[in-house]
């Protein structure tokens, strides 16, 4: 339905501010009080809320939206108990729904705007909002604005709807306009409505800039685009996962009936990884039905649309979705859509490649385009070389606290170039492109060199290396930068930590203070967890190795009382450990490898903590409270990870640390 010209607040319905206090949001949803934008401090608002918090993992297992409405913000624990209970939002009389800055950052999961939407949800306020999850909100709509509007509306005020479209680009003006994707896709079809027409003249470009004017529809030869241009776009390739299929292929039916058909099924794949070792945590086993569920709708949906089936063999995933798709998928210069934030992993490749929500994968995949806005970008351009214990997901924590938490990376895509990026393997810059969505950007791309040609021909023998090369980008000389160009030294860096909480507290180690992470104190450790698409790479298979050696070599073993788990990232990267003999270090030391997949990450696999007294430290990529399970999670490189398995306490590793300290000290 069209939402109408003027917007008002419906008389009887409620406004709820998600204040950093639990009680009075609890005593907002008991009806006891009421509260008014001109009299809250948007500083009590509580930020960051990301969507684990809104819908975690287990809520998404019912995929129907009326269903997550029930469970909506069931990941905001305070206390040790739920702030809002089940139905609490839905029975609430709510309409709109208050919140501080970067609201929603973190998962893609549609589910998170969906919870909102469907519990009576019509009006998000904020300070500001994750992409992905903005665009969430605009697919379904759900009108969003500031502080200001909100104010407005409760004086009494009618708003006019152009006023929740400021800023943004005429397409998505339009889907607002028209209260949501779908019933704009429907009048596109119908031609009621025409797309604006693009008129920006020739210009430097960007790389995004550039791989989004060579797709536009009608041919982008020749053609430029800039921030804020709405462009309509061919998709190069697409995939999703046993969490998110069972809604693309209900959506699907929904628009286009039970027979619908895809326009070129052969760019799209389904991967069955991210719920492969669930059964493995004793608080996701009540779900395993619902779980087998989803299963059963994504084998449905391949089956009837002839997408590329990475499905699990005899229960062993082909990996994680990321890790397979840049490995087999991505190539140079293509523009990429997946159903998950991690889908930026790509921009390894010198491709463009972000998360979406389930209703726009299921308009894209079913047309093989899709509108979209130009976004800004930051450039990083790295110089120097790292040193031995450093690795690229030290790098990104630094980048995460200096710039994602100030917001200079809110919305853009982060471009990676200058010489820095040719002393990184393709696996190290896969960890920079797929933490682009922990800084709430839009992407990352890394600049090719060739390195990159070199590691596609291996990955993909007979592959047309001439025609990567043509495709691969580089910004011009030229290309304006609104989030400026960012000059960072690799050899000044050392290694780091996330605190608990978000991956941006980051926390640098004292190379005065020997091996240990400065700053932090003495902190033990239950579980030392390495793996995910971040981490479960070749390198960083490497990486754990090197550790596990040496520490082995000098009579070390795992630390009593603390689990080590190793995880692949695909088959591929399993078949590595073997064939390079990693095996017996591992097993002497005392590591749980497990098969490929994901899982702990997202709090459905080995690695989950079980109670709020555990501590773990992970070379995952988020941190978020719950997301892996009650405990206390650090975010570390898989060196610190590994390191810290065997001291027991958070260290950074060092080169030679354990042939310098008795074993056990």
């Amino acid at each position: 339905m069209k939402p109408p010209s003027i917007v008002r607040l419906t008389p009887g319905k409620r406004v709820l501010f998600l204040t950093k206090d639990a009680e009075v949001i609890r005593r907002q949803l008991r009806g006891e009080v009421e509260l008014r934008m001109d009299e809250v401090d948007p500083a009590d608002l509580l930020d960051d809320i990301n969507t684990d918090v809104m819908t975690p993992a287990w809520v998404c297992f019912d995929w129907q939206p009326a269903e997550i409405a029930r469970e909506a913000y069931a990941g905001l624990i305070v206390d040790g108990r739920r702030v809002f209970e089940r139905d609490a939002l839905v029975q609430g009389g709510f309409e709109v729904i208050v919140s501080g800055l970067r609201k929603g950052t973190g998962s893609s999961r549609e589910t998170a705007a969906q919870c909102e939407k469907y519990a009576g949800i019509r009006i998000a306020i904020a300070g500001s909002f994750a992409p992905i999850h903005a665009r969430n909100n605009i697919n379904l709509g759900t009108l969003m604005a500031g502080y200001d509007v909100l104010a407005r509306l409760q004086r009494g005020e009618g708003v006019p709807l152009e006023e929740f479209a400021r800023g943004a680009d005429p397409i998505t003006r339009q889907i607002i306009e028209w209260g949501g994707l779908f019933p704009y896709s429907k009048a596109l079809a119908d031609g009621l409505v025409e797309p604006p027409p693009l008129a920006t003249a020739r210009r430097p470009m960007t790389m995004a800039e550039k791989i989004l004017a060579r797709h536009l529809v009608g041919g982008g030869e020749g053609r430029s685009v800039k921030p804020g241009d709405a462009v309509v776009v061919t998709v190069d390739a697409g995939y999703s996962h046993e969490f998110t299929t069972a809604q693309v292929h209900a959506f699907l039916e929904e628009q286009h009936g039970p027979g619908y058909r895809l326009e070129d099924p052969g760019r799209f794949a389904v991967f069955e990884d991210h719920l492969i070792y669930a059964d493995e945590v004793a608080r996701m086993r009540p779900f395993l039905p619902k779980i087998e569920i989803l299963r059963a709708k994504q084998r449905r949906f391949q089956e009837h649309t002839g997408v590329r089936d990475f499905s699990a063999e005899d229960g062993v995933s082909p990996g994680i979705c990321h890790e397979v798709a840049r490995t087999r998928m991505v190539e140079p210069g293509d523009f990429v859509q997946a159903t998950d934030s991690h889908t930026c992993m790509g921009g390894a490749n010198n491709a463009l490649t972000w998360g979406v929500g389930t209703t726009e994968y299921a308009a894209l995949v079913h047309s093989g385009f899709t509108q979209v806005e130009v976004p800004e970008s930051i450039r990083f351009e790295l110089v120097g070389k790292l040193r031995p214990n450093v690795t690229a997901k030290d790098l990104m924590l630094h980048i995460l606290l200096h710039y994602a938490r100030p917001q200079a990376t809110l919305n853009r895509v982060m471009e990676f170039t200058g010489p820095g990026v040719s002393t990184l393997s393709m696996d190290e810059r896969a960890t920079l492109a797929n933490m682009a969505t922990e800084c709430t950007a839009r992407s990352g791309i890394v600049a090719a060199d060739g390195e990159t040609f070199r590691w596609l021909g291996e990955w993909r023998p007979g592959g047309d290396v001439e025609r990567w090369r043509e495709r691969a980008v580089e910004p011009d000389a030229d290309a304006v930068y609104h989030g400026g160009i960012h000059v960072i030294d690799l050899s000044a860096l050392e290694p780091m930590v996330a605190d608990p909480g978000d991956p941006d507290r980051g926390i640098a180690s004292d190379p005065t203070n020997g091996a240990r992470v400065a700053d932090i104190g003495e902190v033990r450790i239950d579980i030392a967890y390495a793996g995910s698409c971040t981490a479960g790479k070749i390198d960083d298979l490497v990486f754990y190795h090197r550790v596990v050696r040496e520490a082995v070599d000098s009579g070390w073993r795992v630390a009593p009382g603390v689990e080590f788990i190793i995880q692949c990232g695909s088959r591929e990267v399993e078949d590595f450990v073997r064939e390079q003999g990693f095996l017996d270090a591992f097993q002497r030391a005392g590591v749980r490898l497990i098969r490929p997949g994901c899982g702990a990450c997202i709090g459905c696999g080995p690695g989950v903590s079980e109670s709020a007294e555990q501590v773990t430290v992970s070379a995952i990529n988020r941190n978020y409270k719950g997301r892996s399970g009650p405990g206390k999670l650090w975010l570390a490189s898989p060196l610190t990870v590994a390191a810290s398995a065997f001291t027991g306490r958070i260290s950074a590793y060092e080169p030679g640390m354990f042939a310098r300290v008795p074993a056990g000290a």
